[in-house]
């Protein structure tokens, strides 16, 4: 176990982009703006700029979010299956030969769909989860029935995670407690059960507060702590400081986490690793961004900052 931090990797000859632009998971409409607003905002032409031959494979099946009155504490999830299960059919021909994958949702969700479709290319994956939650609520755990800050505990089948959405991708569990690590986690924001999970199950944990201190050595520590194979990296951005960059559906993490430039130093670490084939991308809302237009513009720059192909 255990990676070389500073292992740089040959340019890569195609980096392929999918939209998943669903909402259907989260707690409200407007993520599944998100891949339109950042083509809009020139994402393709960034990443062209920064070295790749991008292909572009499109979106799959737009999905808005409305209350789900017959399963409250597990809301839409029929379309939360039905969209990650598009996601990882589409997945393994866009990772073919030495190809890397960005996916932009969406929210959390997405997550998953990205493992499974790792799964299907040959090899069992890991997944560094950038956010400030753990992700690791059930239906029982909490009240609000939404999806998107439960993605990481129906990845690992925990007791109380919908069989539906557990069983989506046939084996279960998806991943395993060691194929996770956490990058970028405010333990203030877990519920109990989380924190008690984190526990029981021994997930390495990266904080907040090391993400800021050391945006590049935070991220080494937490890829680290992955097993040797591929590995899909998955961003919150709600992880960023909301006053530096209000682009996130969570309003709340204002005058905490990482700034752009510090989210970007982290990304280079991670990308820059040969094992890392996938990044995906969750919970920015446009709608917020409206608020600071030169936002999205700013986070595009910074994205393909990141994934910058060697020279």
């Amino acid at each position: 176990m255990g990676r070389a931090r500073g292992v740089r990797i040959a340019a890569m000859s195609v980096l392929n982009v999918i939209g998943v632009p669903s909402s259907a998971g989260s707690y409200s409409a407007g993520q599944e703006q998100a891949p339109g607003a950042l083509r809009a905002a020139g994402l393709m032409t960034a990443l062209a700029a920064s070295g790749h031959e991008v292909r572009d494979a499109g979106d799959l099946p737009m999905q808005t979010w409305a209350p789900d009155r017959e399963h409250r504490f597990a809301q839409n999830v029929g379309q939360v299956v039905v969209s990650l299960r598009a996601l990882a059919e589409a997945v393994p021909s866009l990772l073919s030969g030495d190809d890397r994958l960005l996916v932009i949702g969406g929210n959390c969700t997405i997550a998953l769909g990205v493992c499974a479709g790792l799964r299907q290319v040959g090899a069992e994956p890991g997944l560094l989860y950038l956010d400030r939650h753990f992700d690791l609520n059930t239906p029982e755990s909490t009240t609000d029935g939404t999806l998107d800050w439960m993605g990481v505990a129906h990845a690992l089948a925990l007791p109380g995670a919908v069989d539906e959405l557990v069983d989506a991708f046939g084996t279960r569990p998806l991943l395993t407690a060691g194929r996770v690590s956490y990058l970028g986690v405010d333990p203030l924001n877990a519920t109990t059960w989380e924190q008690r999970q984190v526990e029981q199950l021994g997930l390495p944990v990266v904080t907040l507060a090391e993400l800021v201190s050391a945006p590049a050595d935070a991220a080494a520590k937490a890829l680290g702590a992955l097993p040797d194979g591929p590995i899909a990296v998955h961003v919150d951005v709600d992880v960023l400081d909301f006053i530096d960059a209000p682009i996130a559906e969570n309003v709340n993490g204002r005058n905490t986490g990482p700034t752009l430039d510090q989210l970007g130093e982290a990304l280079r670490e991670l990308w820059r690793s040969p094992a890392c084939r996938a990044l995906s991308i969750g919970e920015l809302n446009p709608v917020h961004a409206a608020a600071d237009p030169p936002a999205l513009g700013r986070f595009v720059d910074m994205l393909a900052g990141a994934l910058e192909a060697d020279r």
